[in-house]
């Protein structure tokens, strides 16, 4: 990254759009300020206004001061034209130019997978992010979980991963090498101090306000190919999240949940409106997102016996169903257990983890004979 990088986003007028159309035309931060004002209004078709800051070079020396208050503070700034800036990020057209980073880098260039969710999450979403990132954890190599350091599910997730030894990112609203929530504090230390890096849009000198969350959600959806929504009401963040990865072209996946719920009302829809793909185990994850992975070895597995009186009655009934079949499809489970969908989709997830059945293509499963 240059000076001129910075010097960009310190000119008044020139937002993340703008940026981008700018460097898609004269080819780097460098040639815009070569330019003549002529050149950004003819070619630019900036107004003259803005061509002239751009002129005058009036954000260099914001720009300089922020060159010491990274150097200071241990935070990396990366422009879209580096090496190191995420290639998913990259494709967006309102990415942001520069992004500040306190941590790993390198975690960017991982295989990221964006997870969200609302902040007053319930124990059945918070079960989920644990259980979701250690099937992950377990098969898919150089995984990283990208969410918002926010209260709720996005913690959750980043505690999952950690606890899974999983790098995560938190992408967040305010300025490094501070966090928002200030609670989450501790919690940033320990992703950065595991191998993970906390994200900014904001340098030093940016004022602060409620609508810069909304922004914040674009860089989530940006980074990853793939986001999943794990829990969320009618309206919400993560739901705006998931619009912003639809509108990118992303694969948008949402977990579903009992129609009573209200934390399942905005997944369900998601789900029922065909903007989002089901979601009950990290195999439905691998293969919407197509990745190649590993399974355990046979070392590392546990042999698991037919299921005994230690099931709970309705982890029997569907054992005991599945097991009645070759194998079985998720619709014609629900119409024989008579369970909802988010009862099924966490008892499903339970007999995976446990080792009993496994996922087929075409959404069906059968028993894993021991």
């Amino acid at each position: 990254m240059t000076i001129d990088d910075l010097a960009l986003i310190f000119t008044r007028g020139v937002g993340s759009r703008t940026i981008v159309h700018l460097i898609d035309t004269f080819g780097s931060a460098e040639a815009v300020f070569a330019a003549s004002k002529e050149e950004l209004i003819m070619r630019a078709e900036l107004r003259p206004e803005i061509a002239e800051r751009i002129v005058k070079q009036e954000g260099f020396i914001p720009a300089y001061r922020e060159v010491d208050y990274c150097r200071r503070h241990d935070i990396r700034a990366i422009a879209a034209t580096d090496e190191e800036y995420p290639e998913a990020l990259r494709a967006t057209s309102d990415r942001p130019h520069v992004l500040f980073v306190r941590g790993n880098v390198g975690a960017l260039s991982q295989r990221l997978l964006s997870m969200v969710g609302t902040r007053d999450m319930s124990p059945s979403g918070h079960d989920v992010c644990n259980r979701l990132v250690q099937q992950l954890s377990e098969r898919v190599d150089n995984l990283a979980i990208v969410s918002g350091l926010a209260y709720g599910i996005d913690a959750a997730c980043h505690r999952a991963a950690l606890t899974y030894n999983v790098n995560t990112i938190a992408v967040i609203a305010s300025t490094l090498p501070e966090v928002t929530p200030t609670a989450h504090t501790a919690l940033a230390n320990d992703i950065v101090e595991h191998g993970g890096a906390i994200v900014s849009e904001l340098h030093s000198q940016s004022p602060q306000n409620g609508a810069l969350f909304i922004a914040r959600n674009r860089i989530i959806a940006g980074l990853s190919l793939g986001t999943v929504v794990v829990e969320s009401p009618v309206s919400g963040g993560s739901l705006a999240t998931a619009d912003i990865a639809d509108s990118y072209g992303r694969t948008v996946m949402a977990v579903p949940g009992r129609i009573s719920d209200s934390n399942s009302f905005g997944t369900n829809n998601l789900i029922r409106s065909g903007k989002a793909r089901l979601v009950i185990t990290a195999s439905d994850i691998i293969d919407d997102m197509e990745w190649q992975c590993h399974t355990r070895s046979s070392s590392s597995q546990t042999t698991i016996c037919a299921p005994t009186d230690e099931l709970d009655p309705t982890s029997r009934l569907v054992y005991g169903t599945i097991a009645s079949t070759t194998s079985i499809s998720l619709v014609e489970l629900l119409e024989k257990t008579q369970l909802s969908m988010g009862e099924l989709a966490m008892v499903i997830m339970s007999l995976e983890i446990a080792g009993l059945v496994r996922k087929l293509p075409g959404q069906r499963y059968e028993v894993v004979n021991t």
